[in-house]
């Protein structure tokens, strides 16, 4: 652990850009956030993943510290990074949820044309950008309220609206 005027003159190297700062920065707190994801996670691979992505985020936020308990500060960029990846991983999951929902309606046998619709609607739902589909997926299969998607978004509830309502749309077109 750094004393308290080494980790300032630390952190005001990294502000400043200096690399051997961010590597000091590491070895100081590398070992320390890693035990914290892996306690959270229980996976070493996946704890090497989140301290990855919190020393690369670190990079660019670090001009934003303004002082006070940088372990504090790092500590909440971490947690922040973790509920990211619960919120991804829980997204992943309502997607594959809804997606073997769909073949095991598939598989039960749909008349022909609804069969035949379906399949239309997956080749047309590729045709769509993929903020576009995930936005219609989000809202249709996995049944999430408009604001749950704008919370896992982190846009605005009117922006959501908006982009879904284009997508849909478009998807509306492209069903002719």
């Amino acid at each position: 652990m750094a004393k308290s005027d080494d980790l300032a003159r630390i952190i005001d190297g990294c502000k400043a850009g200096l690399t051997d700062d961010f590597a000091q920065l590491v070895d100081i707190y590398a070992s320390r956030i890693y035990g914290y994801f892996y306690r959270l996670t229980g996976n070493s691979e996946l704890s090497d993943e989140l301290l990855s992505e919190l020393f690369f985020k670190l990079v660019g936020k670090i001009a934003s510290y303004k002082g006070g308990s940088f372990d504090s500060w790092l500590f909440k960029i971490a947690t922040n990074i973790f509920n990211d990846y619960l919120r991804s991983k829980q997204r992943r999951k309502k997607l594959h949820e809804a997606r073997k929902e769909q073949l095991q309606a598939e598989i039960t046998g749909p008349k022909r044309s609804e069969s035949e619709r379906i399949d239309k609607l997956q080749i047309q739902l590729g045709k769509l950008n993929d903020d576009t589909r995930e936005l219609i997926m989000l809202r249709f299969y996995s049944q999430l309220s408009l604001k749950e998607m704008a919370v896992i978004r982190r846009e605005p509830i009117g922006t959501t609206l908006s982009k879904l309502h284009r997508g849909l749309k478009r998807l509306r077109e492209l069903m002719g």
